[in-house]
């Protein structure tokens, strides 16, 4: 009796085993889905970490995007590593300066995402309000190449570029 018992017990294990397996490429498109929109939008938070960063000078927190080696173009000058990344926003961009106190924003319907792997583009603009005058200061586009390195999306480069508005 104890025997039939346990081979019973290891067919029905068997039995839902393979019944799992026969399922599998459907449980694995689900979650190629669930894990590219989570790819997605981990991507577009990179977006909504630079605006918070820029808009509250946190120049620690705009750092944490960026990988170690990244590249950031700005018109005809490169700048290599978040060491000179670091200086560049320090010393050069607008929302880091002391004298201006803007805040940053994006129309969203002009932010583009890609993922393929481990890697991706972002695609976005920043409309610089001057807080003392409710002026656009400055209007400025950033297309990024993206890469998740140790779990964590960043950018490992950027081009920064002057958009067309209306578009």
């Amino acid at each position: 009796m104890r025997w039939a018992l346990i081979t019973g017990l290891v067919g029905l294990g068997l039995t839902l085993s393979l019944t799992a397996c026969g399922g599998s490429s459907q449980n694995s498109a689900s979650s190629q889905t669930v894990q590219r929109d989570a790819d997605l939008f981990a991507i577009d938070q990179i977006e909504k970490v630079w605006h918070k960063a820029s808009s509250t000078k946190n120049l620690n927190l705009m750092m944490s995007l960026w990988a170690p080696d990244a590249t950031f173009n700005i018109g005809t000058d490169t700048v290599t590593g978040k060491a000179e990344i670091r200086k560049f926003f320090k010393t050069k961009a607008g929302p880091f300066q002391p004298q201006n106190h803007w805040v940053s924003d994006t129309p969203a319907y002009k932010i583009r995402t890609t993922v393929n792997g481990d890697k991706g583009t972002l695609y976005f603009e920043c409309d610089y309000i001057d807080l003392e005058t409710s002026k656009v200061a400055s209007v400025v586009a950033a297309d990024q190449n993206v890469q998740k390195i140790n779990g964590k999306w960043l950018i490992v480069s950027s081009a920064a570029a002057t958009p067309v508005l209306g578009l």
